[in-house]
């Protein structure tokens, strides 16, 4: 009986990708002029490096943080509410929901700023009974200015959000719920809203790191965020394009942390419809590092 013969390794050739090499070193060195022009300007990097911690920065950046999560809350809440009355089968409650939503997406937050600030050529006083009666002036300050005009603007995206969230869910899922007694509100608060968060929290994050940019629209208001602290710098120094580096390496920071925790957020709620989670940034450093070439077996041999 005569044995078999093993079949010949296959010698694989990798193709060689000249394209990618080409474009890679255009890539580089397209880099390599940008970062020239910038070290031959007459940059005083000095002085980025004295105010980079500086308090008047880092008071710009609290603020913008602080009018960033208020601004957020706002939107977050006012949007759940909006997208449950977009759902509603009320005419009313719906209507009113679509003309909110189309009227802060249609207008500039600028704009709206705008609006919020000089409320007081339309009324003048703030007048709640005996609750509350000041001037409108005194009452519409940069600060709540800035906050109403992002957070009202923000409830509108995050109702649409909200709502492609619940629309996401198996309406079996609430007839199941209502067929074991449930409400409606309990429905939506134990069953619904539970299963949507997985596809509301990926542009809720988006929409919280945009919103650390969009914060910077309230210097024009005189609202003392990170922006505004920039150009004051500049304006007293002349040292204006040192304070948009060193403002563009804070807003950087800030939202690299909140990205970093975005990531986190979604692979938290990801646990219930992926079987195995996507790794970690350490997890994929570590096995980068710690990677070796598996041998493969290709016509019973090594190669």
């Amino acid at each position: 009986m005569v044995a078999a013969a093993h079949p010949e390794a296959i010698k694989a050739i990798p193709v060689r990708h000249y394209g990618r090499w080409i474009g890679s070193v255009v890539v580089l060195a397209l880099l390599g002029l940008l970062v020239k022009a910038f070290a031959d300007a007459q940059i005083q990097w000095n002085v980025v490096g004295e105010k980079l911690l500086d308090g008047t920065f880092a008071w710009g950046a609290w603020e913008t943080l602080k009018i960033t999560v208020l601004s957020m809350a706002i939107g977050v809440v006012l949007g759940a509410i909006l997208a449950v009355m977009r759902l509603s089968p009320n005419p009313v409650l719906s209507s009113v929901a679509w003309a909110y939503i189309w009227f802060f997406r249609g207008t500039p937050v600028l704009v709206q700023i705008f609006l919020w600030f000089n409320l007081s050529l339309v009324f003048a006083t703030l007048d709640l009974g005996p609750i509350y009666k000041n001037e409108m002036n005194d009452v519409m300050t940069p600060f709540v200015a800035a906050l109403l005009a992002l957070g009202l603007n923000e409830a509108a995206y995050m109702a649409e959000i909200t709502r492609a969230g619940i629309q996401s869910v198996d309406t079996g899922q609430t007839e199941a719920a209502h067929a074991l007694g449930m409400k409606g509100s309990q429905t939506m608060r134990r069953i619904v809203l539970p299963q949507a968060m997985r596809v509301i929290i990926p542009p809720t994050g988006n929409e919280f790191i945009n919103m650390l940019k969009t914060s910077s629209l309230a210097f024009a208001i005189g609202y003392g965020e990170l922006f505004l602290r920039g150009r004051q710098l500049g304006s007293r120094t002349l040292a204006v394009m040192e304070s948009l580096i060193i403002v563009s390496i804070w807003y950087l920071a800030l939202t690299t942390v909140f990205s970093v925790g975005q990531y986190y957020l979604e692979r938290h709620y990801a646990r219930g419809s992926n079987r195995t989670l996507p790794p970690t940034p350490l997890q994929r450093l570590k096995a980068q590092l710690t990677s070796f070439r598996v041998p493969s077996q290709v016509g019973g041999k090594t190669v």
